[in-house]
C-alpha cells in the first residue's frame, strides 16, 4: 500500500472517436504528451479586390487597393497621418483553423511486468491499430462492409462506420479543452520488439486540426477560453508598469 494517500489523480488525454461504429475507436494516452505545438495564422489584406484611380474629393466609395499592390503600400497611400482605427477598419483578415501537433509515447513495460496476457501476446497492436483505424477509410475493413449490409452505417446518419472518410475524431485534453479534429497526418516510430516481433515500444507523432465553428465541443471550449481571458483580469495592476507613449 502506498504511503501518499492523498495524492492527486493525473487525468489522461485522449482521442475518442465523435459517433458510433464498430469497433468503437478510443486511445486514452498512456503518458501525457510532454509538450504541445499550438499555432493558427493570419492573413491580412486590404478591403477591396482592385483599385482603379485614387478617389475623388467628396467620393464616398470605400477605400480599394490594386492588386498588385502590398498592404504596407497601401497603409502608406491611404492612411498618411497614421490613423490606427482607420487602418483596422480598412484590413480584412483571414483567420486559419488551429493546429496543434505533439507526440504519443506507448510501452509495453508496464503491463508486461503486470503479466497482462494481452499485452504479453500482441504488445502495443491494439493501441497503434486503434490510431491507424483513425485515419484509414474504415469501408475498406470487414466491419465497414458488415455494418452496411445491416443498415447501420453512414448511410443510417450515426455512424462513420461505412463511409470512406475516416471517423471524426475528439481531442481530450482535460476538462477544459474538448476539440473535435481531422488528424492531418500521423507517423508512428516502432523503436523496441520482442522476440516474435511485437512492439513493445512507439512514438506516434500527430498533426491535427480543429474543427471549428458552432459544434457544441468547440463552442465549450471556447466558452471555458473566454473565462480563462476574464479571470486574466485579475492582473489588470501590471498594466501600471507598461511605457506607453503619449
Amino acid at each position: 500500500m502506498s504511503g501518499f494517500t492523498n495524492k492527486p489523480k493525473i487525468l489522461r488525454g485522449a482521442f475518442i472517436e465523435y459517433g458510433l461504429s464498430i469497433p468503437p475507436l478510443f486511445v486514452v494516452f498512456q503518458f501525457n504528451p510532454e509538450q504541445l505545438t499550438r499555432s493558427r495564422s493570419l492573413s491580412f489584406r486590404p478591403q477591396g479586390d482592385q483599385f482603379a484611380c485614387p478617389p475623388c474629393e467628396g467620393d464616398t466609395t470605400p477605400r480599394l487597393y490594386r492588386q498588385e499592390e502590398t498592404l504596407r503600400a497601401y497603409h502608406q497611400r491611404e492612411f498618411p497621418d497614421d490613423d490606427l482605427i482607420a487602418i483596422r477598419d480598412g484590413q480584412q483578415v483571414n483567420i486559419e483553423e488551429e493546429s496543434i501537433s505533439f507526440d504519443i509515447r506507448l510501452d509495453a513495460s508496464e503491463k508486461l511486468n503486470q503479466k497482462d496476457p494481452v499485452t504479453g501476446l500482441v504488445g502495443l497492436a491494439p493501441q497503434i491499430a486503434t490510431l491507424e483505424s483513425m485515419v484509414s477509410p474504415k469501408s475498406d475493413t470487414p466491419f465497414g462492409a458488415i455494418a452496411d449490409l445491416l443498415g447501420v452505417g453512414a448511410a443510417a446518419g450515426h455512424s462513420f462506420t461505412g463511409h470512406e472518410r475516416p471517423p471524426m475524431i475528439l481531442f481530450i485534453w482535460g476538462i477544459k479543452r474538448v476539440l473535435p479534429v481531422n488528424i492531418n497526418s500521423m507517423n508512428i516510430t516502432e523503436t523496441e520488439f520482442s522476440t516474435d516481433l511485437s512492439t513493445r515500444r512507439a512514438t506516434v507523432s500527430v498533426s491535427l486540426r480543429v474543427i471549428e465553428g458552432k459544434n457544441l465541443p468547440y463552442q465549450y471550449t471556447s466558452a471555458v477560453r473566454e473565462v480563462m481571458t476574464a479571470l486574466n483580469l485579475v492582473n489588470i495592476a501590471d498594466i501600471a508598469n507598461i511605457a506607453i507613449p503619449a
